[in-house]
């Protein structure tokens, strides 16, 4: 322990070298990482059952008491990995204590994607032989590039404001600077400990020392979609400046008509993009889509009496809809390491993997109570699972709107068949074509399980909303 930190804590994300970084923090005698302490969907390294004598469900219940665990060991200077989506109840608790060391380590996005696909098409997470090595391509798939791409940078702002406002600072470790030993030993002179290293720990080996091009299977398909964003983006730290608003990529032009959709996660969003794209008889393709925000200021200049628009689902039917596509489900377009935690941790009564079409209705409607009950919990910040746009509340969703853009009109869609044609006729479009019927996910319909119980359950869970927004009973 020092006089200036008593714990420590290593903001990075996968695939930035963190596992490298830890090794080398516990080579050091007076310095413990205990890895990954605070992911939800296990505790410390995937085969661990517990750090400090406090194991997974302690954790989940209280995870103030690991961190108390972590800072009062006596032995070492005690610290872990936090990457963007690990338990968000901590961020607060260690960003607020200046005797909490911060550590930012950061590696150039575009390198951390291709490195992170490459292992989950290998399987091999570390190296420590090059004799076992696995080689992979990955294959670049833009839509996804571009969502790690905000969630970085998201997480890095928040971070570098934090740290101003409260006055602190952090020592700040580039992917590159993990080959240095001065580097380490200075890390180690940061943190109060004397101790230096003469060499670093050789056990974890570079897994992919190729150049990009060797590794991306579509390597011309990945250089023009980065075309458009200023390259110093994918290298800048610690907040790969320019800041963006949120979600700008997801919002949606029309292809000649001056209307901007902007999606709800959870909602009606490709009956709407199809109803868009229909307007100039075109296909969804043609869509404006995956704009920056000043691509998006360019539309809006062009396109003088531009209209913008959302549509609010209700929360109930967007709860059952989300818990049918991402959690019950197994296969394409499910949550699957979060339905298996769920499983696990949270003893959500779901069905086996493969075997969730077959469900009956009694299960059905068991499960998807059990599934509300959670999200009361995470949206109140009391789980270890951060909270997704799929299930965010919509009054906090256009709240993050409004960083940079509001919607000038906010649909219902119970009522967006009359209102979309009404907007049509308003920018020129009196014989615009009806939207299609919507589409929902899963074997069973909410009225096949809807009650008083389920309404109320969902009222309580989505109580902003229904205030916000005058929800009454879905039915």
């Amino acid at each position: 322990m020092t006089d200036r930190f008593s714990s420590f804590v290593v903001f990075a994300e996968m695939r930035t070298g963190s596992n490298f970084l830890e090794a080398n923090l516990n080579a050091f005698p007076g310095i413990t990482c205990h890895g990954e302490a605070f992911n939800p969907h296990f505790i410390g390294y995937p085969n661990s059952h517990q750090i400090l004598g406090i194991d997974q469900a302690t954790r989940d219940a209280e995870p103030g008491a690991l961190l108390r665990a972590i800072k009062h060991d006596p032995s070492a200077m005690g610290g872990f990995r936090y990457f963007h989506d690990h338990d968000p109840r901590v961020l607060d608790l260690v960003l607020d204590d200046p005797k909490c060391a911060k550590i930012i380590l950061t590696r150039n996005p575009v390198e951390s994607y291709v490195s992170w696909k490459i292992a989950q098409e290998t399987g091999q997470w570390k190296l420590t032989d090059v004799k076992a090595r696995k080689a992979a391509q990955a294959e670049f798939v833009p839509a996804e590039f571009e969502a790690h791409l905000e969630a970085l940078q998201a997480f890095q702002l928040t971070l570098m404001n934090r740290l101003q406002t409260s006055g602190q600072t952090a020592f700040y470790v580039a992917y590159e600077d993990l080959q240095s030993v001065e580097v380490m030993n200075g890390l180690a002179a940061y943190l109060g400990v004397p101790e230096m290293l003469e060499e670093l720990d050789k056990n974890l080996k570079k897994q992919n020392p190729s150049p990009l091009s060797d590794k991306v299977s579509n390597f011309a398909q990945m250089e023009q979609a980065l075309g458009k964003l200023d390259r110093f983006d994918l290298t800048r730290t610690p907040n790969f400046e320019p800041r963006r608003g949120p979600n700008v990529p997801g919002y949606v032009t029309g292809v000649k008509a001056p209307l901007l959709f902007m999606p709800i996660a959870g909602g009606p969003q490709q009956e709407v993009r199809r109803w868009l794209s229909a307007l100039d008889n075109e296909k969804q393709n043609q869509l404006g889509q995956k704009m920056t925000q000043k691509e998006l200021r360019q539309w809006k200049r062009k396109n003088t009496g531009h209209r913008s628009f959302t549509v609010l689902r209700h929360p109930l039917l967007r709860a059952h809809d989300v818990f049918c596509h991402r959690i019950l489900n197994a296969g394409q377009g499910s949550y699957l390491q979060l339905r298996r935690t769920l499983v696990r941790r949270y003893k959500m009564p779901l069905p086996d993997e493969g075997q969730e079409t077959q469900i009956d209705l009694a299960t059905h409607r068991t499960a998807f109570i059990a599934f509300l009950e959670f999200l009361k919990g995470n949206l109140a910040g009391q789980t270890a699972v951060r909270v997704d746009p799929a299930w965010a509340t919509q009054t906090q969703i256009l709240q993050g709107f409004g960083e940079f853009t509001l919607p000038d009109l906010v649909l219902r869609e119970d009522t967006m068949v009359a209102t979309l044609a009404d907007l049509a006729a308003s920018v020129g479009y009196a014989d615009a074509p009806r939207i299609g019927p919507v589409s929902f996910h899963g074997a069973h319909m909410l009225e096949d399980v809807y009650d008083d119980e389920i309404e109320a359950l969902a009222a309580d869970v989505y109580q902003r909303d229904y205030m916000m927004f005058g929800f009454g009973r879905w039915r």
